[in-house]
């Protein structure tokens, strides 16, 4: 085989296999309704014996509209994220208080599509170190717009208006995108990451690891 036509041979098959292991798997069959309470592990959930789904599996009470508490949040702002097993889909509705954030994070598995419905929101993702070196994409959303977050970058939401909430919708491509918040990583890491690593990666002074480090260390959940 000549070097060139085994040189695109690889980047394909690269490209394919990149693509399969970035999204959820396809379904195999009509209905994969999840069996929550099944001792069984696999990636996903269970499923519940197709003779036994109705139309209740399919529906979901109104909650979406109700208001979530955002009290506990260090950072203003509260996520609720229900996912649909098998169908690569899930959806959440996230409260933020007056100058409440999500603070940055990223989704693994998922990329993300952001709708307000009430307030203004201003969000921002980061590019990788190589795509256009870290550029920021930053956008003021008001009721009504949406932006998407592309899977797997660094994206932010930040409430700038003082006396007022925001609430807004999420749709993500995955039915378990997780999310990975950047600072509980770096500084809440159990057992932590070494001071003296952080301390050159961020140019500071490892105090100021070990301070950052202390506020994360009983709850990282900001």
């Amino acid at each position: 085989m000549a070097p060139t036509t085994y040189f695109l041979l690889v980047s394909f098959l690269a490209l394919v296999t990149s693509q399969a292991i970035a999204s959820d798997p396809s379904s195999l069959q009509d209905l994969y309704v999840a069996d929550i309470h099944s001792a069984v592990k696999v990636s996903g959930f269970v499923s519940k014996d197709p003779m036994a789904v109705n139309a209740a599996n399919f529906f979901k009470a109104a909650n979406l509209d109700k208001p979530r508490d955002t009290m506990k949040s260090k950072v203003g702002s509260n996520v609720m994220l229900p996912g649909l097993n098998t169908l690569g889909i899930s959806l959440a509705r996230i409260d933020y208080t007056p100058l409440g954030q999500n603070s940055p994070h990223t989704h693994p598995r998922a990329t993300e599509i952001l709708t307000v419905l009430e307030g203004a929101l201003y969000v921002g993702f980061v590019t990788s170190n190589i795509d256009n070196g870290n550029k920021l994409f930053a956008k003021v959303l008001n009721k009504g717009d949406m932006f998407v977050f592309p899977q797997g970058l660094i994206h932010y939401q930040c409430n700038l208006i003082p006396d007022k909430t925001v609430v807004a919708i999420a749709a993500l491509r995955s039915q378990n995108p997780r999310a990975i918040t950047i600072a509980n990583a770096v500084f809440g890491s159990k057992p932590p990451i070494l001071g003296d690593v952080l301390a050159k990666v961020f140019l500071v002074q490892k105090g100021t690891i070990d301070w950052l480090q202390a506020q994360f260390r009983e709850n990282n959940h900001y």
